[in-house]
This record gives C-alpha cells, structure tokens and sequence, in this order.
C-alpha cells in the first residue's frame, strides 16, 4: 500500500486519491495547491514562430514564450503538441518577473528557432539591456532548450531568472472549439515517504532536478511532460516555475537547459527516440535532411526570390513528413491538422511527385493500410473508402468524435485512384502496382456503389459529430447557388465527377497492364458516359459555366466558384465547355490579381475573408492552373503561377499559406492574411512544385520508359532553370530550360539510364 506524509493529509484532510505508475507516484491535482507565478503578456512582432519535428510541433510568440496571460483566439494555437494533445501550455521566460526584451527571432530551419532578448529595466538593479539572452529551442523527439545569458555591462550584475511550464493536456479538438462533458483531470507527481517533511512537488523536484507536469484522461491514459533540467539546476522552485539566482561578472556567460519529453501510457509519446541534448538533437535534424536533401530532386532559377521560395517549399515538404506505421506522409498543415489525411495528402503526393516520389509511395501504403472495410455510420465508413482524417488524441480515444478514423469524405478514394496510376507513371514500380491492386478494386467498387442510383459520386453526412460538406471545400456555407442559397440534400460536386473520370480512365490503362480488358473495357465506357451526363446535367448555358454541384433533386448548384477549375485538367467537360470556364476565371471577380477566388465577389454569399467563400488558396490554384495549362493556355496559367508567388514572396519566411483574403490586388496593397490560415501547409507548400511543374511541363511514362518535356515555357521573371538529380523510373537525370526571345529551350546536361527523353516544341 502506498503511504503518504502527514504534511499532505493535514493539507487535503482526507486520503488522496492515488496514481501510481511504476514507483512514480501522482494525487490530483486540486488535493495539492502549488504556490503560482505571475505571467506578463507580450506584444508580438509577428503572430508566431513555428517549429516542426515529425508527430511534434510547437508554436511560440516571437520571444519563443507561450505566455500563461494570451488567452484570445490568436493565442489559442500557442503551445508543444504531440498526438493531437497540448503537452505544453505555458512555456515563459522571465527576467525579474518582467518580460524580456525582443531584440530579433528567426525560426528558419523549421525545426528549431533562435531568440535574441534582453533584460528590461530594473529599478535600483540592472539597466535596461545590459543583459543578454539567447534562447536555442528545438525538436528532436522531446523539446530542448539551451539558454545563454551574458553580462555586457562594466560591473557585475546579480539577477533573477524564471521559466514558468503549465501543461492543460488539451485535446486539439476542444481548443479548436468542441466542447466536452466530462474532462479528465490534471495530477501532481509527489513524493510518497514516511517522512512527513519531504512530500511536496518543490522538494521533489529540487532532489531530482526534474519537473512532471502530469494528466489522466477519462481513458484512464496517463500524458506526462518530463522536464529534465541540464547544465545548471534551477535554485528554487516555485510550483512549476524554476528559477536561477544567477551571479555575472562583468562580460561572464552562463548556460542553462532543459529537455522535456512528452510521455503518454508510460511510453514515449513520440515515435522519434530523442538524444540527450539540444546540440545532439540539431546534429541529428540536420544529417536527417541533408540525407533526403541529397535523394531529391533540386530545382533552381537564375531568379534569387524564386530560389528563396523554392527553398522554403523543400524544407516545409521535408518538415511536414510524418511517421504512421512504416513510412512518412505529409502532414496536412499546422497546426489544426498535423495528422494523417486522405484528400490533402494524397493531392501533397501528386504535387510533390516531381520532388520525390516516395512521398506517394508512403501515401497510398498507409492509405491502403487503414482502407475501410466495414460499414460504420460513426465513422462514415464503409468497404473500400479511403479515410479523411486519423485523431489519435484523448477525444478520440474516448469516442467522442469518430476520428479513428473518420471517413467522412467523398473525394479521397477517386483521388487514392490516381495517384495510385500516377506514381506508376513517374516511377515503373510494378512491385507496389500489385501489392495494391486489390485495394484500387475495393476503392473502384465502393465508386461504383455509390454512383449506381444517380450516376454521380455524392455525399450525404451520416454521423452527428461528421461533416456537413465532404469535399475540399468541407465549411458549412460554401456550396452556394446563384441567389447565395445553400444546397440541400447529397451533394454531387464538380471536381470530384472529373476526379472519378480520371480515376476510370487512369485505370483502364493499369487494367490492360493487368491483362484484365475487361475491366479496362468497363470503365472506359464508365468514363464515356459520365462525360456525356456530367455536360448535360453541370452546365449552366446562361452563364457559360459549369454548376459547383447538384443537389439532392439534381438541380444544378450554379454558383460561379473555383470548383468546375479543377476539371480542366481530367478531360471531363467537353473543349469548348473547359475553354469557357477557363475564360470565366480569369475574370476580375474570380481573378483578384494574387489568385484565384473560391467564390465569385459578384455572389451575395461573397465574403473576402470566407473560409471557402472567397479566399484564395494556393493549392485550389495550382490545380486550376495546371489545366490552363493543358488546354494550352499558357499565358493564363503563368499568370495564375505568377500571382501565388509574388503573395508567397510578401509572407513570413516565403512561405505560402493555407489561404489568405480575397482582396483585390492593387498597386498599393498587399496580401491580405486570413487571420488563422494554417503555416505551413502541405498543399500549399506543394503548390510551388505544381508551378514549377506547369512551367517545364514533364510528362512521364517511366513503363513506357519515355519523358515527354512538351513546350516548357518559363516566365518572364524567370530566364534560367535547373532539374537536378530527377528520377524517371530507373533513370536519373539532369535538365537545363533557358528562356530567350519569348520562348524556352530545354537540353539533357546529365543521364544515367536508359530513359528515352523527348522535347517537343
């Protein structure tokens, strides 16, 4: 039986409650009050800094403080996540109880930041800025954090300095908005001895050198933050702030640290194996890039600021990778959906095909992996779907939302069709071609299924915590007819029709490799047909433009939106059909001059600052230029190309965004940010090679063992290209595009393989 001290039976007046893991022993939280310490808020230079390290992210202010005073929705995102649960709440640095001074930050690697700061102004003992301090944070599988503080003043200075950690354990769902019933509750790790003057957290925590922040959910799992302190050992403790008394002679330096692992069931949250110190876990993130930085393919242009967001869409790519089962898929976006997704990974994957194919691969193993197999209204599952979204946080765990997973989406299975024939067609892996043909079967027969009553692929929510709107566009207002009316009833979407055109026709290729005809022959003829009834029934002959959607009558849904624009690509409208929707969207109330809206500016449902009803994004944009492209209308698609990277150029660290506002471009304005659009996002950041991509035009067929690189056309800004180290199949390659008197030459500078390269004017 476990014994408590005296002290704390006086304190609380009962028996505590008791939990127990492996010797260690914890009391909730409200049994043991622990003395506080003050926060201070500080003003922001910019809204944050963001750090990412496969299944962890962190986001701070500019001075690297998540402080314990924000609470506004700007600051709701602040903190240290791990499977979808806030392991750090508070994480604030103070100089005599005051907030620093932020000289500078930069959080440019990705994965670790850099904090320039001073002291402030303390009357009768230090002159403001005669101290500084440099805060070293990164992520390596726990958070380490290195700080440096030097005396720069002529005499010696004495000071005090305090790091204050909280930890709420919040499931990504509830900051995000969901309520909850019932919580779990928040403990205190304590000392169970006979001896009645060692049992408070403080005492505990000065004989280990250590701080637990602990929390058991309703599941029983108990989440832990374990902070080991390295370097020098805090002085005191006060609660869970740790403060040093530090000694400075005049120009002398110290150092202190800490690294605090997030712990979930007495197991390592993480799947990363953190080292011991922050040098050791920079070295490690460092020689981890480098090493996918080597098997990628580098582009490049003679153009500095194109380079600069090339670069930063390489380093999100490789940051956005994340562990689940064998392989790493990219995370769709920080911070609300650092996770696995069905749609925006798999649209990530093809974006990023150019970049390294393996990002595809992983996409359709670990898609395939959790395929739907039953029917689950919960979860909105059923055989063959692919998934939308995988929680593994507390409310999942607990069922209180069906993330696990949740199936609740109509496009990823088309979509898990053609990047299943599309990696194919970069890489001749006929290996991962059948191991995965079965599931394209079960993905094709659940299509099928579900088009068998009306023809079309549609949605209709069937679990209560599910999403009303299950494509791209998932808010709650965004499928708008011409009066600005929401649709009702199932939904039948425009781009996700072209996405299954393009999934039958992808296949019927594979079939034939397959020697199956017959399937080839079915949906080739399956194709055929929904392109005569996708043109009859979508297209709006007054306004020359096609439905976003029909509803659950079949009327057309008959917004002008962003939507029919994915099309263009698949060969689903009819010429003239894609050449007018191509026409209607280079107008200006689609067109705002940085991109191309969601929703016209002449709909009464317009909103610039709309999730989905008048933003821009660039990854809707990417797909829209790439069938301008297609149809041949270059000029247009470099234009589109041209505008989301001068907006990227204008954003922190150029890097584009989830979206931004809808405002007009003028000579006098900038981008305007949507106010909590994700940073970096992974089919934002894949956007880029998708323009890249537009402008040199590849054209693989790596079973045919062939490259078609058909009219590369670079921009104006743009005089000079490099593709190093590209994989076709087996072969690897290099590839120069020049750009003079309007048009652009291509040569092959480098070839190891046999590949047949073909460049077409």
């Amino acid at each position: 039986m476990t014994v408590f001290s005296i002290g704390i039976l006086n304190r609380i007046g009962t028996m505590p409650e008791i939990v127990d893991l492996d010797g260690r022993t914890f009391i909730p939280a409200e049994q043991l009050d622990i003395p506080e310490w003050g926060c201070v808020a500080t003003k922001r230079m910019q809204p944050t800094l963001t750090l990412k390290d496969d299944d962890l992210f962190l986001i701070t202010d500019t001075l690297g403080n998540i402080s314990g005073c924000l609470d506004d929705e700007a600051s709701a995102s602040l903190g240290f996540f791990c499977r979808d649960t806030r392991f750090l709440s508070r994480l604030e640095l103070q100089i005599e109880g005051r907030a620093p001074v932020f000289l500078s930050s930069t959080a440019q690697k990705g994965f670790a930041l850099s904090v320039q700061c001073a002291n402030p102004y303390v009357e009768d003992k230090l002159q403001a800025e005669t101290i500084g301090i440099q805060r070293e944070i990164a992520l390596n599988g726990a958070l380490f954090e290195d700080l440096t503080v030097t005396n720069y003043s002529r005499s010696a200075a004495e000071l005090e300095l305090s790091i204050s950690f909280d930890a709420d354990f919040a499931d990504l769902f509830q900051i995000r908005g969901f309520t909850r019933e019932h919580q779990g509750k928040l403990l205190r790790r304590v000392k169970s001895t006979n001896d009645e003057d060692l049992a408070t957290l403080q005492a505990l925590a000065m004989e280990t050198g250590e701080l637990t922040l602990a929390y058991q959910g309703l599941d029983g799992a108990v989440a832990e933050s374990r902070i080991q302190f390295l370097h020098r050992k805090p002085d005191r403790f006060k609660g869970y702030t740790a403060l040093w008394n530090l000694k400075l002679q005049p120009h002398e330096t110290l150092h202190l640290g800490y690294r605090l692992q997030p712990w979930l069931g007495n197991q390592p949250a993480s799947v990363v194996n953190p080292p011991m110190t922050l040098k050791q876990a920079l070295a490690a993130e460092s020689v981890e890039e480098q090493h996918w930085c080597d098997a990628a393919t580098r582009i490049r242009s003679d153009n500095r600021a194109f380079n600069q967001v090339i670069e930063r869409a390489e380093q999100d790519i490789y940051l956005l990778r994340q562990s689940f089962g064998k392989g790493k898929v990219l995370a769709a976006g920080i911070p609300w959906f650092s996770t696995l997704f069905g749609r925006d990974s798999i649209i990530a994957a093809m974006q990023t095909l150019v970049l390294d194919p393996k990002i595809a691969y992983n996409t359709l193993q670990t898609l395939a992996h959790y395929q739907g197999k039953v029917d689950d209204e919960w979860r909105e599952e059923e055989p063959g779907k692919i998934l939308h979204e995988l929680r593994l946080g507390e409310m999942a765990r607990c069922g209180e939302v069906p993330h696990t997973p949740y199936y609740g989406t109509v496009d990823a299975t088309p979509l898990w069709l053609m990047l299943y024939a599309d990696y194919y067609a970069w890489t001749h892996d006929r290996e991962t071609l059948e191991q995965l043909w079965d599931n394209a079967l079960a993905a094709m027969d659940w299509i099928d299924r579900n088009c068998r009553e009306t023809g079309y692929l549609a949605y209709a929510r069937k679990s209560h915590r599910g999403l009303r709107n299950q494509g791209w566009k998932d808010s709650e207002d965004c499928i708008v007819d011409r009066r600005g009316e929401l649709a009702k009833g199932s939904i039948a979407l425009s781009e996700v029709q072209g996405y299954v055109y393009a999934a039958k026709v992808k296949l019927s290729d594979i079939a034939r490799i397959k020697e199956r005809n017959d399937l080839a022959d079915r949906w080739l003829a399956d194709a055929k047909a929904l392109k005569e009834r996708f043109n009859r029934d979508f297209w709006v002959k007054d306004q020359g433009y096609c439905a976003i959607a029909l509803d659950g009558n079949g009327s057309a849904v008959d917004g002008i939106s962003s939507n029919p624009g994915h099309c263009l690509n698949l060969g689903i409208l009819e010429l003239d059909n894609a050449l007018s929707v191509a026409e209607r969207l280079g107008a200006p109330d689609m067109f705002n001059g940085w991109g191309i809206r969601t929703l016209s500016s002449l709909s009464p449902a317009y909103n610039p600052m709309g999730y989905h009803i008048g933003s821009v994004w660039p990854h809707d944009n990417g797909l829209i230029a790439l069938g301008l492209r297609s149809l041949g209308l270059v000029d247009q698609a470099l234009e589109v190309a041209q505008g989301i990277i001068d907006m990227t150029l204008q954003q922190p660290y150029q890097r584009p965004p989830e979206l931004f506002c809808g405002y007009e471009r003028t000579p006098d304005n900038s981008p305007i940010r949507y106010p909590v659009a994700c940073s970096p996002q992974a089919w934002a950041s894949g956007a880029i090679f998708q323009f890249l991509q537009i402008m040199v035009n590849l054209v693989p067929d790596a079973p045919g063992n062939t490259l078609r690189i058909v009219d590369p056309a670079l921009p104006e800004s743009v005089h000079n290209l490099s593709v190093h180290n590209l994989r076709i199949g087996q072969t690897v390659l290099d590839l120069d595009f020049e750009r003079s008197d309007g048009t652009t030459a291509c040569r092959v500078t480098r070839k190891r393989g046999n590949l047949r390269v073909v460049i077409e004017a």
